[in-house]
């Protein structure tokens, strides 16, 4: 008998020692009945960790299923290449993919949930490896449904795509920029039959032409988008230039100035002015 529980031992932690990492990679921590689909659709075969370092933060209780507040931080992850964020139980599990030319690895936004699910962000870092965080967020749903607020006005079309921000500099050395594009963002799962329209890109770059940031957008995201994003603004630039383009085909440039590098800039001239 005692040759046979030695036998089982060795074998138990051979088992341990030969089976790879990835393995028990897939024992996800939100107890998902959808993860091996989404791991399917986002990571494919491509290596995987579930991280702690990747923050995903939604409020607890939630006032509108059509604006649900979500933050994404990746900042203590190195040399991030690209974020993807997805909604387990959404209709469209697609929210968004963030990549971080020269910004953090950081985005706040508002999306739409059609029920409760797991909201996760599945961070690519220079190494190939796909790092996991995700929290449950508790909601009664229906906002995926719900038609736009806007449609209600008759002149809503004349708005389309206004740009609205601010940039503030950050201690890191970063820009801090925030804006809002005026936009219905339809998702064409309405009662009304009204077909999806939403924006599908948004370009962020600096006034001398740097691409610093691409966001690649998807039907959840909230009706006149509201988006955070850390850049890396040149120190030479005094603006940061934004390009949406939706699946309409139609472009809407705008332009947020650094109003404090501009302020320096006068106030420098004065100086020189005899």
């Amino acid at each position: 008998m005692k040759s046979i529980s030695r036998v089982w031992m060795v074998a138990t932690l051979l088992v341990w020692i030969v089976l790879p990492s990835s393995s028990f990679a897939s024992q996800d921590p939100l107890n998902s009945v959808n993860w091996e689909e989404m791991k399917d659709q986002f990571i494919g075969d491509s290596a995987y960790v579930f991280d702690e370092r990747v923050k995903v933060i939604v409020p607890s209780v939630l006032e509108n299923q059509a604006q649900v507040p979500v933050s994404v931080d990746a900042r203590d992850l190195p040399n991030v290449r690209k974020i993807v964020v997805f909604a387990d139980f959404n209709p469209i599990q697609h929210v968004l993919t963030l990549t971080p030319l020269k910004a953090k690895p950081f985005i706040s936004f508002r999306m739409k949930v059609e029920q409760a699910t797991p909201v996760r962000a599945a961070v690519l870092t220079a190494d190939g490896v796909w790092h996991i965080g995700g929290i449950y967020l508790d909601a009664t749903g229906g906002g995926c449904s719900s038609p736009a607020m806007a449609r209600q006005k008759e002149d809503w079309s004349t708005t389309l795509g206004h740009t609205r921000g601010r940039l503030w500099p950050q201690l890191d050395g970063s820009t801090r920029v925030r804006l809002t594009v005026r936009h219905p963002m339809d998702t064409g799962l309405t009662p009304d039959n009204i077909p999806a329209f939403y924006i599908e890109t948004l370009q962020l770059r600096s006034s001398s032409g740097v691409l610093l940031a691409l966001v690649n957008i998807r039907e959840p995201v909230s009706e006149d988008p509201t988006m955070t994003l850390h850049v890396k603004l040149p120190l030479s630039d005094d603006a940061v230039l934004i390009e949406g383009r939706d699946i309409g085909g139609n472009i809407y440039p705008s332009k947020i100035p650094a109003r404090w590098k501009q302020s320096r800039a006068i106030l420098q001239n004065s100086t020189l002015t005899p």
